[in-house]
């Protein structure tokens, strides 16, 4: 096959063909993950089974909605984990006497009893993916993770969602945060897609409109992370430092930009300010987290873009090879070329294990693998969707325009 020769890296056929290689490696080493009676194990660097039985929601739901992509994308045995992760959710995580899905099982028994839209909003991702793909049980779970999303959490007045209850749905916090919103951004243009529903598409606008359309534009193109009940910024707020840590996290000005193209496009297009709101928030994470000195992204920034935790993970890199694809496939420039080039070139170097397939999640300050804040190899899901974005005609629709990217199809 002739190498291309044409300036957008997207187009590049030895590229694509990286990409191909790299989703079907990871296809093939998560599929260790199936159990052979219940859920999914997690998975050490080498690929073996790390000693827990305490399974997570969003676990669960990211391995669903990450094998339906590989279906999609003509990759075999990919079934197995897709109708586990299904009967799961519903035999363990489904809360049979108080409605929703509890956060973290250990065997048989409750583990977490939290329930948070972060988890919810990861349900209706693993349904709307599986409808893509004709589940038998799809309906029945995107109609019920639904219903609950718009009784306990969906917040009319603000048009966003509330983050957090007890198993019984009383109370625990009056915290509101943007990371379950942006998930759920995801999941409701991914919903939208699968179903066609206005409701989803609008839901997922006004979520957007606020981060990106009111917060970034008032925080420098930064994007705060934690609110208050009535959705005021809570500026020193900080707890978990993966999941809530203090400031801002450029990873989400990544995925969040992403996604505000994404709902841009299958909303015909029609909000000329949308492209250029991406841009500015994804380029000032990209200028101001990247480490001048040992390559990668610090975790996370002050309000002033002063760097604050300097440990450097996967995941921001894969979703900032995403937001700069879709750039490069809706307006193209060079800055996006040259970014797209310098991200995978680190990925390549310093996250994709060559050698068993996926990606290791952290490195430390000599850009070597390390486990402080992972256990393993956590999930497939970022790190799978970078190697597929690309590989996609447009910025929406991705699911079902993946071309095949089965061996037999090469």
């Amino acid at each position: 096959m002739p190498q291309d020769t044409g300036s957008n890296p997207l187009e590049n056929s030895d590229h694509r063909a990286f990409l191909m290689e790299d989703a079907r490696r990871q296809i093939d080493f998560f599929q260790a993950s199936l159990r052979p009676d219940h859920g999914f194990y997690i998975l050490n660097h080498n690929g073996s089974p790390i000693d827990t039985d305490v399974q997570e929601l969003h676990t669960t739901t990211r391995l669903v909605h990450s094998y339906v992509l590989g279906k999609l994308a003509g990759v075999a045995g990919c079934d197995a984990i897709i109708d586990q992760g299904i009967r799961y959710l519903n035999s363990h995580h489904k809360d049979q006497d108080h409605g929703g899905y509890v956060w973290a099982m250990d065997g048989q028994a409750v583990h977490d009893q939290r329930k948070l839209a972060y988890g919810h909003v990861f349900v209706l991702l693993a349904a709307s993916s599986a409808k893509m793909v004709d589940h038998p049980d799809a309906d029945a779970l995107m109609d019920d993770v639904v219903k609950v999303l718009n009784e306990k959490y969906w917040e009319e007045d603000h048009g966003l969602f509330a983050d957090e209850f007890n198993q019984d749905w009383t109370p625990f916090s009056k915290y509101r945060g943007m990371n379950a919103n942006m998930h759920g951004v995801e999941a409701l243009v991914t919903a939208f897609e699968a179903t066609g529903r206005e409701e989803f598409l609008n839901k997922a606008g006004r979520i957007l409109d606020f981060f990106l359309g009111q917060m970034a534009p008032a925080y420098s193109w930064r994007l705060p992370e934690h609110y208050r009940d009535d959705w005021t910024v809570d500026p020193g707020y900080s707890e978990n430092p993966m999941f809530r840590p203090a400031g801002t996290t450029p990873g989400h000005s990544f995925e969040l930009a992403r996604l505000l193209l994404q709902h841009w496009d299958l909303s015909g297009r029609a909000d000329e300010n949308a492209p250029e709101i991406a841009r500015q928030v994804a380029y000032t994470a990209l200028n101001g987290a990247w480490d001048p000195e040992r390559g990668g992204f610090f975790y996370t920034l002050d309000f002033d873009g002063t760097p604050a935790i300097r440990d450097r993970y996967w995941w921001p890199v894969t979703e900032a090879i995403g937001v700069v694809a879709a750039f490069l496939k809706s307006d193209p420039r060079t800055e996006d070329a040259e970014w797209y080039d310098r991200l995978w070139g680190f990925a390549k170097s310093h996250f994709i294990d060559a050698e068993r397939g996926g990606w290791f999640p952290e490195i430390d300050d000599e850009n070597q693998p390390c486990a402080v804040q992972f256990n393993g190899k956590p999930d497939i899901y970022h790190s799978l969707q970078a190697a597929l974005f690309p590989l996609a005609p447009g910025v929406s629709c991705m699911a079902t325009n993946l071309p095949n990217i089965s061996k037999t199809a090469a």
